[in-house]
């Protein structure tokens, strides 16, 4: 038995990778960064504070606020709000080891220091600034996280963000010296006040004595480093979100050639908006996107089982190396049980995967008598079907196919990540399966008789993936139910033998607690999975799914600890296109492209509730 560069053995199970356990058991070395940006926003409060609240500057801590980074000369009030926002900006990219904040942070901390003495020969505000700096200096090895993908956005989001924000500040700052006001200024005035000031004009309110210098740096302080982070985010070097290149499609396309049967969601890999790391040996692959600080991973890992450790090794390298979230959705069991033991994480249970086998399917006897009354319904309606290739279909055809799919998505923003292809008839998906249904109307539409769309990926030589489903909304209601049974009853001529169907999440959950004997807890959960199935599709898509008898295979989700899961979830609703922080552009005006598609695993609700 040998062992391999990627710590491999030939003819056994994937070996334990002690060097990828050591990474994350050992002592968690985001433990400084994360007290060094405590420590930072506490200053940055209490300088926010110190600049905006008369009273506190009065108050017994005004001796310690007096002298803390930011709060000195004669623009106090000013410079240390300017201060406290920058250090609270600066604290998150502290606790995530961001290399750039580590610089900001040692460049702020010694100018405040200097600035204490020359201005206010303050000995100790200078201490308290050194005393910040010298665990930035002395574990500087722990602030070496790369920078995140991102976009011109990013400079949008800041300006709309910082400006709320600066907007509501400076209504405080107007509103706390209401002893030095001149008059009674309405809300109208106040915020006039506050929009000029941002501005560096004078505003209608007005005050006695210095107050109005004040109020006036306060606002323009505001202003000010809205202005030059909004300036910096939108000017500073683009880092684009990693693209699937030709080599790694190509690579990708042979390690599923030789193990696709593996994994039904294999195929998805090959979705060009998501980045790959390979094995040391190439002999396998995790393919990912990186969401709002998470890589996230979707599916089992591409390739040789035995290779799959050396994969795992470098996509948590990669996420260290980045300072990202590492998570997995979807694997199957066996995926999850690499996952943990190789990496130390731990993983949930998420839902089931629908998987029909073709040679049990039949839609005689009790069971299917609705799925079989609905088909023979559409049927008799003067509907038939076609399955094919994507290689045997002509451009023409296909182009319409893109157009209608296109078209009929239920929703105006793209969804699917995991368990979607993101392209319909791509000239080097020919494998592909696309089931379509037709009905000739007196009046034919935009696209011909073409009424419902159903695309399958391939999974492994003899099986195949539901990848989308479309319908034209005039159609009638069952389309789904028709095109699903007539992949199956086609498959056979194809050499298809499996079929995977949607994913249920939390099956088990809705299964079990319906059942007689379900304790209250399981009662509670269900019921509030059925209360979230008003926006979510969870029960109705596993009704839909059980209708065609399927076996579940169980699909989990990994991750690093209980607190990341919200973090996770929230990436995970932005990857599968449930949440968009992007502003939306009015259809349109949106250009026509191969972008990716919406995912028949989260298929729009009144498709499956018109089923």
């Amino acid at each position: 038995m040998s062992v391999t560069e990627d710590g491999e053995m030939s003819g056994g199970v994937p070996p334990r990778s002690s060097r990828v356990r050591r990474i994350v058991r050992g002592p968690r070395p985001e433990a400084v960064p994360s007290l060094v940006a405590r420590a930072c926003a506490l200053v940055g409060l209490l300088d926010v504070a110190g600049g905006v609240f008369p009273r506190f500057r009065h108050s017994r801590m005004h001796s310690f606020a007096e002298v803390l980074p930011g709060s000195f000369g004669p623009f106090a009030a000013a410079l240390s709000l300017s201060a406290g926002v920058l250090l609270l900006l600066l604290a998150h990219g502290l606790r995530r080891g961001k290399r750039r904040a580590w610089r900001a942070a040692v460049v702020l901390l010694p100018a405040g220091a200097i600035s204490q003495f020359v201005y206010r020969h303050s000995i100790v505000g200078a201490l308290i600034s050194v005393a910040l700096l010298v665990p930035l200096l002395v574990h500087r090895d722990q602030f070496k996280a790369l920078p995140d993908p991102r976009s011109r956005w990013r400079a949008l989001a800041n300006f709309v963000l910082m400006g709320a924000g600066s907007l509501g500040l400076g209504l405080v700052i107007v509103s706390v010296h209401p002893g030095r006001l001149i008059g009674d200024p309405s809300l109208a005035d106040r915020i006039t006040h506050v929009l000029y000031g941002l501005f560096g004009f004078e505003g209608p309110v007005d005050y006695q004595g210095n107050t109005s210098w004040t109020v006036a740096f306060s606002l323009g302080a505001l202003g000010w480093i809205t202005a030059v982070t909004t300036i910096y985010l939108a000017f500073r070097p683009e880092h684009p979100a990693a693209r699937l290149t030709e080599e790694d499609e190509s690579r990708l396309r042979v390690l599923l050639d030789k193990h696709g049967r593996r994994d039904s969601l294999g195929h998805f890999a090959l979705r060009r908006d998501k980045a790959v790391v390979f094995s040391p040996s190439g002999k396998a692959a995790v393919t990912y996107r990186v969401v709002s600080g998470v890589m996230l991973a979707s599916g089992d890992p591409i390739g040789d089982v035995e290779a799959w450790p050396g994969a795992i090794e470098r996509f948590m390298d990669e996420a260290k190396a980045h300072s990202w979230t590492p998570a997995v959705m979807g694997c199957s069991e066996t995926g999850g049980e690499v996952w943990t033991r190789e990496t130390g994480l731990d993983a949930l249970e998420l839902g089931d995967e629908a998987v029909v086998d073709v040679a049990d399917f039949s839609l005689a006897g009790r069971a299917m008598r609705n799925v079989r009354q609905m088909v023979k319904r559409i049927e008799r309606a003067g509907y038939e079907t076609r399955v094919r290739r994507v290689r045997d279909l002509g451009e023409a055809e296909l182009e319409r196919i893109r157009r209608a799919a296109e078209d009929w998505r239920g929703t105006d923003t793209e969804r699917g990540f995991s368990m979607a292809l993101g392209r319909v008839g791509d000239a080097s998906d020919g494998d592909c399966l696309i089931a379509t249904a037709h009905k000739a109307d007196e009046v034919p539409g935009e696209y011909g008789d073409l009424k419902a769309i159903l695309h399958f990926v391939p999974w492994g030589p003899d099986g195949a993936s539901l990848d989308l489903m479309r319908r034209d909304r005039s159609a009638d209601p069952g389309m789904n139910e028709l095109l699903i049974v007539a992949a199956l009853q086609a498959a056979p001529k194809f050499g298809i033998t499996r079929v995977s169907l949607n994913f249920a999440m939390f099956r088990s959950a809705l299964a079990r607690g319906e059942k007689i004997g379900a304790g209250p807890v399981l009662r509670a959960w269900r019921g509030l999975l059925v209360f979230l199935s008003r926006w979510f599709q969870i029960e109705s898509l596993y009704k839909f799914n059980a209708k065609f008898q399927p076996r579940w295979e169980p699909r989990f989700v990994v991750y690093r600890a209980s607190a990341d899961l919200p973090r996770i979830g929230f990436a995970a609703m932005q990857a599968e296109g449930f949440v968009s922080l992007a502003l939306p552009l009015p259809r349109f005006l949106r250009r026509r492209s191969r972008a990716p598609r919406a995912c028949a695993h989260a298929v729009a609700e009144r498709d499956v509730r018109a089923a």
